[in-house]
């Protein structure tokens, strides 16, 4: 099992959370609530609104997320899902969970290719697609 730390449409109560769920697509467990170590810049880009975090640790604010141990069914699935490794990237961050007193090396699918513009978007630091940021996501169906 690899852990995967999610901090957008994948988490509880966002639009693309119930693919977790589908056993079809194999195992996934949350394991808890966590924000990385390190801050990165999470910004919510592009027509559809879709919440990217950029690979530049050290800048942004330290995101918070999901825990999921997953299968390697699941990992694959979430390569594909997530447009791997053309529109993200599977990269590892460390990740603080909470009331674990620890810390937990996690899969994240983030991206090292973005528009230069990207890096000036406001950062957040916990995203909720109906947010005050008020930029709704695209979901998939609807594109």
């Amino acid at each position: 099992m690899a852990h995967v730390f999610v901090y957008g449409t994948l988490k509880t109560g966002q639009p693309n959370h119930r693919v977790l769920l589908e056993s079809a697509h194999g195992r996934a467990a949350f394991r808890g609530w966590g924000r990385t170590v390190e801050p990165y810049p999470l910004v919510i880009a592009g027509q559809r609104n879709i919440p990217w975090l950029l690979n530049l640790p050290g800048q942004g604010r330290r995101v918070a997320g999901e825990v999921y141990a997953v299968d390697e069914q699941m990992l694959r699935f979430l390569d594909e899902f997530e447009g791997c490794p053309d529109m993200y990237q599977r990269t590892r961050v460390t990740v603080a969970v909470e009331g674990a007193g620890g810390t937990l090396q996690c899969f994240v699918y983030s991206t090292a290719t973005y528009p230069p513009e990207w890096v000036h978007l406001p950062y957040h630091d916990d995203y909720d697609s109906q947010g005050e940021h008020g930029l709704r996501y695209s979901p998939r169906e609807s594109r």
